[in-house]
């Protein structure tokens, strides 16, 4: 079995994601180490601040892509540092809502500014329309790999990747 040329493309595309996240990781690391975050707090701190409202750990999870217990591991570390608290949860008495303090906001204040000092100067010389596209693709992939219907695990595929 071949793959067409989409499919090829794709699977460029997502080695590609993958090397490309590899290098946003260290970059985010130095870009956040001088505030005492790294860039998985960055992303927790980050995730509440889209939302504009306290969230609990589930929700931090399923808006990033990552697993509760991941995110939990990284909201108590923050709270250990005073970057947030833990709030009662109006909707769900075990789910408590994490909650940046004013040393959270202090901290995601700074490194906006960093980021965009940074992004600016990666982006210098592209073209917005072909980053704007790409984020149009990106968005279009998640989408189709977060629905069922196309999500490659049916018995075919499963038979396929037991043979490996």
């Amino acid at each position: 079995m071949k793959h067409t040329p989409e499919a090829a493309a794709l699977t460029n595309l997502i080695l590609e994601v993958f090397r490309l996240n590899g290098q946003l990781l260290i970059a985010g690391d130095r870009l956040t180490q001088p505030i005492e975050l790294t860039s998985a707090r960055w992303q927790v701190l980050g995730a509440i601040n889209l939302a504009g409202h306290p969230i609990s750990v589930a929700q931090i999870g399923r808006r990033m892509g990552i697993t509760r217990q991941a995110v939990q591991r990284i909201a108590n570390d923050l709270k250990a540092l005073g970057f947030v608290t833990f709030e009662s949860n109006p909707d769900h008495v075990r789910a408590k809502l994490v909650v940046p303090s004013t040393k959270g906001w202090e901290a995601l204040n700074r490194i906006n500014a960093i980021q965009i000092k940074w992004s600016n100067a990666l982006t210098k010389d592209m073209d917005a329309a072909r980053l704007i596209e790409t984020v149009e693709v990106l968005r279009e992939l998640r989408s189709r790999c977060e629905t069922t219907e196309t999500t490659p695990m049916n018995e075919e595929v499963q038979a396929n990747a037991q043979t490996y």
